[in-house]
C-alpha cells in the first residue's frame, strides 16, 4: 500500500513555522520561569456553530497528524529564528531536539460535532503542546469549514454527484486541502489533480469554454473532443446557443454522448428544456451536469429539475459564507509543579467578554433516544457515566508522541454518512435554526 492510499502527502516539510510568534515567546518565558516542563492539557473546541448551521463536521484530522509528525525545528528554521532574534539561544536549544512526545485524543475524522465539544485534546508539557496550537487549529477550522459545507451540499444533492471544482478559487495549498474536506463532507470526485494525487480522491474534467472558441466551429470542437475522448464524455453546450449546441452534440457523438454540461443561466428551465431535447434526440441515457456558482440553496432548489450532477467551486471553498469554524485551543488543566506525577488542576478563562471556557480534561458521548437517534452531546469531566461508556465519541490519535490515528479517508468519508443519518431530521433543513441536538455539561473531579 502507498501512502496515497492512507491519504499521506507525499513529501511533506517541516511544519515548525506554521505557528504564530508569540507561541515561541511564550515558551521562552515559561522555560524561564521553570514552567515549561508542566503537564498540560489542550482542547480544541468551539463556543457557538456559525450562523444558522444545524451540526459541524470534524475534519482535517488526518493533516493534523502529518503537521505535528512533521514539526521539527530544523537547521534552516532555527537560522531563520536566530537570526530575527525570536527566541534566545537556549530556547533555540531547546527546539532543536523538539519531538512531540504526548497524547493526542480527538472526535475521528468525519464525526459531527457541536457547541463545546471537545473535538480534540492534546496533553504533554506545556512547551510542547503550545506550540501546536496555530497549526492544529488552522487546519481544523479550515477543513472543517469546507467540510460542513460540502455536507449541506451533498444532503441537499442526495443520491446526485457532487464535483469539487474550486481550486481556481483559493489558494493552490488550500485548494488541495478544501478537496480533501469536501471529499469527507459528501463530495464524490474532483478536479483538482494534486488533490488527487496526494489523496488518492477520484479526478475528473473534460474542457472549458476557451476550447470551444479555440475551433472555427463549435462542431469542430465537439468532433475533436469526441474524437480524444470518446463518445461518453462530456460536452459544455452554453459557449453559444445551448440549443443547436444540443443538437450538434448528439449529431456529433451520438444518443451514446455520456454528458452535457450547463455553466450558466437559469439553469432549471435550460435543465428542463435540454432534458426534453435530448430524449427527442434519442439520447435518451445522456446525462446532465450543471455548474455555475452553487451552493447548498442553488442545489436543493434544483431538485426537481433533470439535473445527475453537481459542480461545485467558490461557495464550496469559501465555506458557503463561513470560510471558519470558529475553533479554540485552550489550556483547560495542568499540573501544579513539574513533577510527572502531580495532579492536574482544571484552569478556565473566566472573561467578562464572553469568552469564557470551562475547565477540566473532558470526556464525550452522544446519547441517543429509543430509536437510535442523537438526542443530546454530553461532555463531562471525571467518570464517565455507565450508560453512556459505548458512546464515547474521543478517540486516541497519537500515543506517547507516536500516530497511531491514521486510516484512508474513504473510512472519515463513510463515517460522516453514518453519523449524519443518526441525527434528527431537521439536521438537513437548510432553514436557519439551532444546533440539532443541545450539549449537556457533566461537571466532575478533573481525572489524570
Amino acid at each position: 500500500m502507498n501512502t496515497a492510499d492512507l491519504g499521506l502527502p507525499v513529501d511533506v516539510p517541516s511544519t515548525a513555522l506554521f505557528t504564530d510568534h508569540y507561541e515561541l515567546t511564550m515558551l521562552q518565558a515559561a522555560l524561564k520561569a521553570g514552567t515549561a516542563e508542566r503537564r498540560c492539557v489542550f482542547e480544541v473546541f468551539t463556543r457557538r456553530l456559525p450562523n444558522g448551521r444545524r451540526y459541524g463536521v470534524v475534519a482535517g484530522t488526518g493533516r493534523v497528524l502529518d503537521a505535528v509528525e512533521n514539526f521539527r525545528f530544523d537547521a534552516g528554521v532555527l537560522g531563520f529564528l536566530r537570526e530575527r532574534a525570536v527566541v534566545d539561544e537556549p530556547t533555540l536549544q531547546w527546539l532543536a531536539d523538539y519531538r512531540f512526545s504526548g497524547d493526542i485524543w480527538g472526535y475521528p475524522e468525519g464525526e459531527v460535532y457541536f457547541p463545546g465539544s471537545p473535538i480534540m485534546r492534546v496533553e504533554g508539557s506545556f512547551g510542547e503542546c503550545v506550540l501546536l496550537e496555530t497549526v492544529i487549529l488552522s487546519i481544523l477550522n479550515h477543513d472543517s469549514a469546507i467540510a460542513a459545507a460540502a455536507s449541506r451540499m451533498s444532503s441537499a444533492a442526495g443520491d446526485r454527484p457532487l464535483i469539487e471544482m474550486g481550486a481556481r478559487r483559493t489558494h493552490e495549498l488550500a485548494a488541495v486541502a478544501a478537496s480533501r474536506a469536501a471529499y469527507v463532507g459528501g463530495f464524490a470526485t474532483t478536479s483538482d489533480l494534486a488533490a488527487g494525487f496526494r489523496y488518492n480522491i477520484p479526478t475528473v474534467g473534460t474542457s472549458a469554454h476557451a476550447f470551444t472558441l479555440l475551433h472555427d466551429r463549435e462542431r469542430d470542437a465537439f468532433q475533436a473532443q469526441v474524437d480524444t475522448l470518446g463518445r461518453d464524455t462530456t460536452l459544455l453546450v452554453d459557449t453559444y446557443d445551448v440549443t443547436e449546441a444540443v443538437r450538434t452534440a448528439v449529431e456529433v457523438a451520438g444518443p451514446e454522448l455520456g454528458a452535457v454540461r450547463i455553466d450558466s443561466g437559469d439553469l432549471l428551465l435550460v435543465a428542463h428544456r435540454v432534458r426534453q431535447q435530448l430524449d427527442e434526440l434519442g439520447a435518451t441515457n445522456t446525462k446532465i451536469v450543471v455548474t455555475s456558482d452553487l451552493d447548498e440553496y442553488a442545489i436543493a432548489s434544483l431538485a426537481a429539475a433533470p439535473v445527475d450532477a453537481y459542480g461545485v467551486g467558490t461557495q464550496l471553498v469559501t465555506g458557503s459564507g463561513h470560510p471558519t469554524s470558529s475553533m479554540v485551543y485552550k489550556l483547560v488543566a495542568r499540573a501544579e509543579s513539574a513533577d510527572p506525577k502531580a495532579p492536574l488542576k482544571p484552569v478556565a478563562k473566566k472573561s467578562s467578554g464572553g469568552k469564557t471556557s470551562i475547565g477540566g480534561r473532558k470526556w464525550a458521548a452522544r446519547r441517543l433516544d429509543a430509536d437510535g437517534i442523537a438526542e443530546a452531546e454530553v461532555v463531562g469531566t471525571g467518570e464517565v457515566p455507565a450508560e453512556l461508556l459505548d458512546r464515547q465519541l474521543l478517540v486516541q490519535l497519537v500515543k506517547g508522541g507516536e500516530v497511531i490515528g491514521r486510516e484512508p479517508l474513504d473510512v472519515a468519508r463513510s463515517r460522516h454518512q453514518a453519523a449524519r443519518a443518526n441525527l434528527p431530521l431537521s439536521a438537513t433543513q437548510l432553514s436557519r435554526g439551532e444546533p440539532v441536538i443541545p450539549t449537556e455539561y457533566v461537571q466532575g473531579r478533573s481525572g489524570n
